[in-house]
């Protein structure tokens, strides 16, 4: 379970440009939820994954993990056990090392380096088979550098990097942004396959609200840094495109857009 209690985040904080985005912000994800999180430019989406993965510190409250405080825990310890994909399709992967060494990398998240040989060589068929899940023929491209890859290709291999080591959570700030319609409806495929097998407590921002409506069993909307709807389970299930739409619309009105 992951909890954000009383959060407080200022931006320029002590200047004139000063803005709260934050104030009392509170959220409680159960285990096994996916939620979809929804909301304008600036509603505060990507700063909310942002202090939960540690990327940037709250100035007040606390976030905690299965019980455990990890608020002043740096972002590398945290993302032992948190799983996160970016928008940007180059971010998930190295460019310049082949699709076996970035398997491997992932493969070593959390554990110590030494001298050994980066690559297990005993791991090769492995990655292949978790490739081959992938439906891409990444499989029998490990020696090919990432960098020449497709969007969409680094994108499905950011996604299986991200779980392949043992995590609670994963956090989707909106992978399919970046990539072509039937890409995106690939990645989301592959995405609810990995959650549901995995069972995985997972976030996943987008702008994309057919997604946000078909995916996951909970649904937020954000603005101005606090939520103004909240659906789960059955209620998510009935809710439909044209009430988030109509939200946005009144929203808009109200900001005077």
């Amino acid at each position: 379970m992951l909890e954000l209690r009383h959060i407080e985040k200022y931006y320029n904080a002590g200047t004139v440009n000063e803005m709260c985005l934050f104030q009392d912000f509170n959220l409680t994800i159960k285990d096994h939820q996916f939620v979809s999180v929804v909301g304008s430019n600036g509603s505060g989406k990507t700063s909310m994954l942002n202090l939960i993965c540690g990327s940037i510190p709250v100035d007040e409250g606390r976030i905690l993990m299965n019980g455990k405080d990890i608020t002043k825990l740096p972002e590398h310890k945290r993302l032992r056990s948190i799983g996160r994909v970016y928008q940007n399709p180059a971010m998930g992967t190295c460019p310049n090392m082949t699709i076996l060494e970035n398997m491997a990398l992932a493969d070593n998240k959390g554990k110590s380096f030494n001298l050994l040989p980066g690559t297990n060589r005993q791991r090769i068929d492995a990655y292949r088979e978790s490739l081959k899940t992938l439906g891409l023929g990444l499989e029998d491209k490990l020696d090919v550098k990432v960098g020449v890859l497709s969007g969409g290709q680094r994108q499905a291999m950011a996604l299986l990097m991200s779980t392949m080591t043992p995590i609670e959570f994963l956090i989707l700030d909106e992978h399919t942004a970046a990539l072509d319609p039937k890409t995106a409806e690939t990645i989301m495929e592959l995405t609810n396959k990995i959650v549901k097998e995995k069972q995985l407590t997972t976030i996943m921002v987008t702008h994309n609200l057919r997604y946000a409506v078909e995916y996951g069993n909970r649904l937020l909307m954000m603005h101005q840094g606090g939520i103004v709807i909240d659906k789960a389970d059955e209620e998510k299930e009935e809710i439909q495109i044209d009430e988030i739409l109509k939200k946005f619309n009144e929203i808009s009105i109200e900001c005077g857009n």
